[in-house]
């Protein structure tokens, strides 16, 4: 393996450590929604902070509400399984070929 294609793997793996930790963001802004928690807390604002853009951005411009049950975070969350799953490792078997 030559030492670009070990850089484009060690990047895919920061992309896919990302990409794992925001899944569980949504997952844990999916569960908050559930409970009241005081919004003032530094870790429920944060977790707001950081899916709120995504999850408001993909209401608007797809209704993805069946029945009230609102089901944006699982839209991006498996956008987010697409993308490591094919994305990421069709980049990285061409990594792996040069």
């Amino acid at each position: 393996m030559s030492g670009t294609a070990a850089a484009i793997i060690g990047l895919l793996k920061v992309i896919n450590f990302g990409l794992e930790v925001y899944k569980w963001l949504i997952i844990a802004s999916a569960l908050l929604s559930w409970v009241r928690p005081d919004p003032y807390a530094p870790v429920v604002r944060f977790i707001y902070s950081v899916t709120d853009p995504v999850l408001y951005w993909l209401r608007r411009n797809l209704p993805v509400v069946i029945g009230g049950i609102d089901l944006s975070p699982l839209v991006v969350i498996f956008s987010i399984i697409g993308v490591q799953r094919y994305v990421l490792t069709a980049v990285a078997l061409w990594a792996e070929r040069l």
